[in-house]
């Protein structure tokens, strides 16, 4: 594949490499990598600048991950139904892409540029989706592009003179690029499962706080009723007591009346009292609830 890559490149010059970079954006089984690599190595021979070829490798790049991330957008999931995107993006990958956006989110847009085989798929499902915006996805396709492009067209270019030492350092560099992937993936894993544990522990801590007050709140309601009931009685006692005291003696009925107005004052102060504990119960209720509310939205803030 090397040497027919380096014989057509040669032949055609830029427009050849551009031409077979676009088609390998539509799923061309020619490993991108090695056509960069061709474009490097006839830099190497002095039949083109290295520094040009890595522009038009960029562009080429560039506008194959936009046909299929635009393709995506425009025609929706209609696109299945064509045989050729149907080879490409199968039912069963379809459903194992999705999953993937959902776990690892833009970061599988930077991901994909090194992952021959599974670039175009991923795109067009990103561009199915809709919900990517295309300056969103060509800011994180070019970042990949600007790395992987001038490494395999400046490494062609410095070992154009052996092609067999070329394709040990191509292979090389391909198990770095992948070692370096799965640093990657590890540690995007690693902050995912962080924040969704903390995420978890704040919403019990949350919830533990809004059971304390209700508990509270509600002992409180209680105690005050409780009060309240046995100065009611207290005053009822006496009401009486001082009903039986002057139907005995006229002479007392008056101090009787008086402990009576004063009993049933106090039972009034002490209903008052209630109602008081009471509103400053919900008062509380009122202010857990506010708390609580303060809190999902700040753990949703979070999120975003």
């Amino acid at each position: 594949m090397l040497d027919f890559l380096i014989a057509f490149f040669t032949d055609y010059g830029y427009i050849a490499v551009f031409g077979i970079l676009i088609l390998c954006g539509f799923g061309l089984p020619i490993p991108e990598d090695i056509t960069l690599v061709s474009g490097g190595v006839i830099s190497g021979l002095d039949l083109a600048n290295p520094h040009t070829m890595c522009i038009v490798g960029l562009a080429g790049v560039l506008i194959g991950d936009s046909t299929m991330f635009l393709a995506g957008r425009i025609f929706g999931y209609r696109i299945q139904r064509i045989r050729t995107f149907r080879r490409i993006l199968s039912p069963r990958r379809f459903s194992q892409i999705q999953r993937k956006f959902k776990q690892y989110g833009l970061s599988l847009l930077f991901v994909a540029r090194f992952l021959p085989g599974l670039r175009s798929p991923i795109y067009l499902v990103a561009g199915m989706s809709r919900r990517i915006p295309y300056h969103t996805f060509i800011l994180m396709d070019g970042f990949a592009a600007l790395i992987s492009v001038p490494v395999w067209i400046y490494l062609g270019y410095f070992f154009a003179d052996n092609l067999d030492l070329l394709m040990e350092y191509v292979k090389d560099v391909q198990k770095l690029i992948y070692l370096c992937l799965g640093v990657v993936i590890l540690i995007v894993l690693l902050v995912y499962l962080k924040k969704r544990f903390h995420h978890k522990l704040n919403k019990f801590a949350s919830d533990d706080d809004h059971h304390s007050a209700d508990t509270s709140s509600t002992a409180t309601t209680t105690i005050a009723s409780t009060a309240a009931k046995a100065t009611t009685a207290t005053a009822a006692t006496a009401a009486a007591a001082a009903a039986a005291v002057a139907s005995a003696s006229p002479a007392v009925a008056s101090t009787s009346a008086d402990v009576s107005t004063v009993a049933t004052t106090t039972a009034a102060e002490a209903s008052v009292s209630a109602d008081s504990s009471t509103s400053s119960a919900s008062s509380a209720n009122s202010a857990n609830s506010d708390s609580s509310a303060s809190t999902d939205n700040a753990d949703t803030a979070s999120k975003e």
